[in-house]
């Protein structure tokens, strides 16, 4: 639990890191919470599945969840890894990377000025699902960046490719301001 103090709720899905179709969630409760907590849960209803939950308690009690979540980070470690490599030796100094300690996504601030909206509309426009920062900004500013997502690339050669995908879509945008980026092959 992120807060030491246990002076709030720490949320979490199973479905973001076992597998999306169990749509189970849990919720971690201070002790001095627990009672209003359990009285607003018995009035919503909604209870999830039994069975899913007694399968995740015992899969978490035989320490199989603990070596899940081991394999998971040395793979997303790696999966982001690729993605950062590929935009670094794509885009150089055009595209400052900023990744992240956990999670499944990688931020990248383009150099050029361009609206982050307007860059994350030509990668869509390729296919690509990048989303722009701006987008969850409560306020305007000045930096925009774009958000990335890393866990579908299994192999070094796929992020690559994605990457020049993104570059095309990128250069589209870029071609009239001269900002055209240099091909670059999957490091070894």
């Amino acid at each position: 639990m992120s807060d030491r103090g246990q002076r709030e709720p720490d949320t979490g899905s199973f479905s973001k890191v076992l597998f999306p179709g169990l749509r189970l969630a849990y919720l971690v409760v201070p002790k001095a919470k627990t009672e209003r907590f359990t009285d607003a849960a018995g009035q919503l209803g909604g209870v999830g599945s039994f069975v899913s939950q007694a399968t995740v308690a015992e899969f978490m009690e035989q320490g199989h969840f603990s070596r899940h979540l081991r394999r998971m980070r040395v793979l997303y470690s790696q999966r982001r890894s690729y993605l950062v490599d590929a935009l670094s030796d794509i885009f150089g100094s055009r595209m400052a990377i900023q990744p992240q300690a956990g999670g499944l996504q990688v931020l990248a601030y383009p150099s050029t000025g361009q609206s982050d909206a307007l860059l994350a509309q030509a990668a869509q426009a390729h296919g690509l699902p990048l989303q722009a920062l701006s987008r969850w900004r409560m306020r305007p500013s000045s930096s925009g960046g774009l958000l990335m997502g890393f866990s579908g690339f299994a192999t070094r050669e796929q992020a690559y490719a994605s990457v020049q995908r993104l570059r095309a879509a990128l250069d589209d945008v870029w071609a009239p301001a001269g900002h055209r980026v240099r091909a670059a092959s999957p490091r070894a």
